[in-house]
């Protein structure tokens, strides 16, 4: 039950604000207070002596916004203060996405297996337990919910990632993933796309998705093919979610390469289908470039691609891979195997496609940034204020009180995060002050680490973690624990 804050002694007003409570709702004028870590009351209400008071005439306070599709895990404890996030409002982030979880996995000094790599080397956390204490004993700026994945769990389990589980492997992987549950994790994710996850049949992913049932848990997945074969990716995805009984999340759904453009028309009425039969949700980010490891197999789908990592080659972060090949002498795709382990942007989408994917009504918005790139997808920093300033205000393809409710309302709904994502007296004070006038993003392909504009002050829990372009170095966030239980 959400407790009542209605006669709790403020310890922060903010009024005159333009209220865009995250349910979809219009937007209206009302005070809001806050005690301690909750919202404890919205309407109107005088200011009071030696209650600090922020005036939002002119300006938009919404729920904090909620990235459910991150690859946060590590960072959230190399850089607590989060400012690539905060800065754009986010207040909750979900880690452990497209089957790569820093837990539960320990690694040694053998190279990690791509995709893995994109969280860098912190994988000391041999259960999910010890990876919600460490972030418990140092929290950072913001709230982290995990999800548990399928890649890191074949690689506990399994020597040979070149071939699916045995019945012991696949019994040692169950066993993993029940104690991350246990734990706390909100479910399970896999990157069938990837290597390491490939050669995994889809009865392999039912038997482990079979666990969440009981716990309550998602299955989220980065599908098996997002370019020709992406509708048989689809059917994979709802036939894992009908033979366990559990709900599907299609990360960052999108169709690649220029063969595929415009057949987001078609993936989305199969979405829609079976959203009638089973319970199917969906997250998009707002850039027609894609981000992940080098993978050469990748460059004939991609009109231009950008190096943004590099192990063996790091001087060539930030460059366009034609440029590089030429100065090599080599083709494409020799010159991409000559920088691997690395990372590549490929602008292999059509912005059609990604507009028509953020106007569905079901889709919420996510990052899916990589904080570990050196010179990272500019989506890392600039996501939501490009959905909130680019596509809603400038281009109209959405009313700003829905784009809101795609990154904060929804998401809390679909992962049970409770009493968080909507501004309601009792529920937590996770918010953020805007200026509807000057949002926008300010990242970009050149110069991809710069904060947004028009970003005023972030609250987490209560506490200011973010204000007029600066960090304040508190720490207030929570695990975010799955919260149904059979």
């Amino acid at each position: 039950m959400v407790p009542s804050m209605a006669n709790a002694p403020f310890d922060l007003l903010i009024l005159n604000a333009t209220v865009i409570d995250g349910t979809g709702a219009d937007r209206y004028k009302a005070d809001v207070a806050v005690s301690d870590d909750r919202i404890a009351k919205i309407g109107g209400i005088s200011a009071q002596k030696k209650v600090p008071t922020i005036d939002a005439t002119g300006k938009v306070l919404s729920p904090g916004f909620i990235d459910v599709h991150t690859h946060d895990d590590h960072a959230l404890l190399m850089w607590p203060d989060m400012t690539y996030k905060a800065s754009q409002g986010v207040t909750s982030v979900i880690a452990g996405n497209c089957g790569i979880s820093l837990a539960p996995l320990t690694w040694g000094e053998d190279p990690l297996p791509p995709p893995l790599d994109l969280l860098g080397d912190g994988y000391r956390f041999p259960k999910m337990e010890n990876f919600f204490r460490s972030l418990e004993e140092n929290p950072p700026s913001l709230n982290a919910g995990l999800l548990c994945g399928h890649t890191t769990l074949r690689a506990g389990a399994m020597k040979d990632l070149t071939r699916g589980a045995t019945s012991r492997e696949l019994n040692h992987m169950r066993e993993n993933l029940q104690e991350a549950l246990d734990a706390g994790a909100l479910g399970l994710s896999t990157g069938l796309a990837y290597t390491p996850a490939m050669p995994a049949p889809t009865s392999e992913i039912i038997a482990l998705a079979k666990l969440l049932g009981p716990a309550g848990g998602l299955y989220t997945t980065h599908l098996r093919n997002e370019e020709e074969k992406v509708e048989e990716a689809l059917e994979e995805a709802f036939e894992i979610g009908r033979a366990a009984g559990v709900p599907v999340v299609l990360s960052h759904h999108k169709v690649a390469g220029k063969a595929q453009f415009g057949r987001t028309k078609q993936t989305i009425e199969i979405i829609e289908k079976n959203r009638g039969l089973q319970k199917v949700h969906l997250d998009v980010y707002p850039y027609h470039a894609s981000s992940t490891v080098i993978r050469p197999d990748r460059l004939k789908h991609s009109k231009k691609t950008l190096i943004t990592w590099s192990k063996s080659m790091p001087e060539h972060a930030g460059r366009d891979l034609a440029d590089v090949a030429d100065e090599m002498g080599l083709p494409l795709e020799d010159a991409a195997k000559k920088l691997m382990p690395g990372g590549a942007i490929y602008f292999a989408m059509d912005e059609q496609d990604v507009q028509r994917v953020i106007q569905y009504p079901p889709s919420m918005i996510a990052s899916d940034g990589l904080p570990h790139d050196e010179k990272p997808h500019p989506r890392l920093w600039g996501t939501f204020p490009r959905v909130l300033g680019h596509y809603s205000r400038d281009l109209g393809l959405l009313p700003l009180e829905i784009a809101i409710h795609k990154m904060t309302g929804l998401p809390a709904e679909t992962f049970g995060l409770a009493a968080r994502g909507t501004l309601k007296e009792g529920n937590f004070a996770d918010l953020t002050l805007f200026d509807p006038e000057t949002i926008i993003d300010s990242a970009s392909f050149d110069n991809p680490k710069h904060p947004a504009d028009g970003i005023e002050m972030v609250f987490v829990n209560g506490e200011c973690i973010y204000q007029f372009g600066e960090s304040t170095g508190k720490r207030p966030g929570r695990t975010l624990k799955r919260q149904h239980t059979a």
